[in-house]
């Protein structure tokens, strides 16, 4: 056992006295033995909620016996997802051929732009995605995804009305546990269940990850506080998933706000520099170092890890390091990369492409002019700047000579992909763009940068708290001249 700090010594008392909290626990501040602490406090019995299974297989090796610690996927498994256990190993299905089945076998003209069914097919199972990530209990139009094209309101509700029809028939096609046409995952007995309304048979509830909580779970959640206490824990400034229908639950939980703010990974000129982060994030904590664990902040020639804001970034860093010489890994493998250089092969071939981000181009010409010209096309210059400058053939390559992480002597991972990971030494990689200046101008003449993204601050905030002895902030040096950059203490 361990002396506990004040803070946590608070949340013990809290959750001894039977109040429903948040604890927001700041990067590397001892999470996970505080949530030890709160299950050893009482003999009670109650349920850890985790992220995902390897997450939870961890603590169950940490909890006292009477907390279970499973997922809500493995809890929606148990009670009604055993009855899809025959759709849940079918094989995996080209989009065009559930399509088919569902009747999409045609291209069809949406706000003077041609889908293809295989794109049409596309967006129908990401708007039934969108609507299982959701609390909603029916389908509608707002579940409909924006197509990179499309985004006006006019063309967008041209969209819906000829994807929503699909999409409602796919989701009655999910609803059969003896056979369908739509390929049936975990994230579809999820939200089958969670419209079951159920009740979850404990006296204490703990959420982790609370931050990346898909509304789905948050509403399975908050329907047991009438008969459980609930705690959820986590930190709101790395709540860096919205994109994929993750939603922050935990500033607006009814119930007593504590904070974990002491790191025990990385020193106080690390903790200064995640405070810079975290009030261009608005979050609601600040945190101190440890001065046991000294970190430095400056140039780094051989990282243990590269952090990238983007998948085409991660690419670019992995094809540098293997010039060097260097054995690389790449923490989540190179699929979406192998993805993204065959699109763009397809498209240099004069051959159309289903992938998402691509999709609505005729040739590789319309993509370098879209993202050269258009101010929404600025995402993709670095993917065209690398298929420009290295061609696909020479990316697939770089793809296929990955090493795995034991064997590596650099990793490279997007930030997203570093969530919940650590490494001696990291460096920022350049990806991490500045807002785009305005129109006005300083005292000497030159362009006042646009304000910082709370968003692009919350990544920035993850991407740098991964390091525990030395931080080559690099992408991020920006902030030093930004106007809103003043350090924090």
């Amino acid at each position: 056992m361990f002396t506990p700090t004040d803070e946590q010594a608070q949340a013990v008392d809290h959750f001894i006295a039977g109040h429903h909290m948040a604890l927001q626990a700041g990067a590397g501040t001892g999470k996970t033995s505080t949530l030890d602490l709160l299950a050893r406090s009482t003999n009670r019995r109650g349920r850890y909620l985790a992220y995902n299974r390897a997450i939870a297989q961890e603590a169950a090796t940490r909890f006292p016996p009477n907390v279970t610690c499973r997922t809500a996927h493995s809890l929606a498994y148990a009670a009604i997802g055993h009855r899809y256990a025959r759709r849940l190993g079918a094989p995996r299905r080209p989009a065009w051929q559930t399509g088919q089945d569902l009747g999409i076998t045609k291209p069809v003209r949406v706000a003077g732009h041609t889908l293809m069914p295989t794109t049409l097919s596309n967006t129908v199972l990401r708007t039934v995605t969108r609507f299982c990530y959701s609390a909603d209990r029916d389908l509608t139009d707002h579940h409909i995804p924006p197509l990179r094209g499309l985004e006006n309101p006019q063309a967008h509700e041209e969209l819906t009305g000829t994807v929503l029809p699909y999409a409602r028939k796919a989701w009655a096609d999910l609803q059969n546990p003896e056979t369908g046409a739509v390929r049936f995952s975990p994230d579809h007995f999820l939200k089958i269940w969670s419209l079951t309304d159920p009740a979850i048979r404990a006296d204490f509830l703990l959420l982790d990850e609370a931050q990346d909580t898909n509304p789905v779970v948050e509403h399975v959640f908050n329907a047991q506080r009438h008969h459980a206490q609930l705690v959820m824990v986590g930190d709101s400034a790395q709540a860096i998933y919205q994109w994929r229908g993750a939603k922050d639950v935990m500033t607006a939980f009814d119930g007593a706000s504590l904070t974990l703010s002491r790191s025990f990974r990385f020193g106080p000129v690390l903790a200064a520099e995640a405070n810079r982060w975290l009030s261009l994030a608005e979050a609601p904590l600040r945190l101190t170092g440890s001065t046991e664990s000294p970190t430095r902040i400056g140039p780094l020639d051989r990282p243990d890890a590269i952090l990238c804001r983007t998948n085409v970034g991660a690419m670019k860093q992995v094809m540098s390091c293997l010039a060097a010489g260097a054995r690389i890994a790449l923490v989540g493998g190179g699929e979406s990369l192998q993805a993204l250089a065959l699109a763009a092969r397809q498209l240099k071939e004069g051959r159309p492409t289903g992938h998402p981000e691509l999709v609505l181009f005729p040739t590789w010409g319309a993509v370098q002019e879209y993202a050269a010209h258009d101010p929404s096309g600025r995402d993709l210059q670095p993917l065209v700047d690398l298929v420009d400058n290295h061609g696909t053939d020479a990316i697939l390559s770089a793809v296929a000579r990955l090493s795995e992480e034991p064997r590596a002597e650099i990793i490279v991972s997007t930030a997203h992909k570093a969530k919940g990971r650590e490494w001696g030494r990291v460096k920022i990689a350049e990806d991490f763009l500045p807002p785009a200046d305005t129109e006005e101008r300083d005292e000497q003449g030159r362009p006042i940068p646009g304000p910082v993204d709370s968003a692009e601050a919350r990544l920035a905030y993850v991407a740098i708290t991964r390091a525990r002895r030395h931080l080559d902030t690099g992408g991020l040096a920006w902030i030093d001249d930004h106007p809103s950059g003043t350090p924090q203490s």
